[in-house]
């Protein structure tokens, strides 16, 4: 982490602290905080799963109406914010489904209910793993991005990035062993 960048553990506290304000009845600030935190994923999680941008905007505006009305519930012992958050977005567009059953939906025919929450629950686990790459050491992410994105074997990067093979290895290692510790810390990983 470079000097002044908050540590995935300070975000998620801050998080908490902010939804907890929220719970206690401040609807500004801190509201508006947790809306610049989470509504470009939710959009984006709502356009991939929904299909629709007036629906994925829908689901961003549903689920801050509801995290507003529901912050009291949030137990930061069972859970981190953003997990919270998406919990009540996958409500939210689950329910968006349902009322919108008349009208055709850009999702395979025979979809139950069941189906549309695994793939949205896929839809976030990906949002998280990509935002935890993201939060990664430049050197660390780069390699992982490499292997991930491009596909690239270890020789290739080392080839690509004019580095030797060792350094390349040392740096999936800790980028690795960072990643853990990202997912781990956004609640993705047990």
């Amino acid at each position: 982490m470079y000097a002044g960048t908050p540590t995935p553990v300070a975000v998620t506290t801050e998080e908490a602290v902010l939804l907890g304000q929220v719970a206690a009845g401040d609807h500004g600030t801190p509201l508006a905080a947790l809306y610049d935190r989470y509504a470009s994923s939710l959009y984006g999680l709502g356009l991939r799963l929904l299909g629709d941008r007036g629906m994925a905007e829908e689901l961003v505006q549903e689920t801050f109406v509801r995290l507003w009305r529901s912050a009291q519930r949030f137990d930061p012992e069972r859970g981190s914010a953003r997990a919270f958050t998406f919990t009540i977005a996958r409500r939210a567009a689950v329910d968006m489904l349902r009322r919108t059953a008349s009208r055709p939906l850009p999702t395979v025919e025979g979809d139950t209910d069941e189906a549309v929450e695994e793939e949205f629950d896929s839809l976030v686990l990906g949002l998280g793993v990509r935002e935890a790459v993201g939060a990664l050491a430049p050197k660390h992410r780069e390699v992982l991005e490499l292997i991930l994105e491009e596909d690239l074997a270890r020789p290739e990067i080392a080839e690509r990035l004019g580095i030797p093979l060792g350094t390349v290895k040392t740096r999936i290692f800790y980028g690795l062993k960072a990643l853990r510790l990202e997912l781990e810390e956004r609640g993705l990983l047990d």
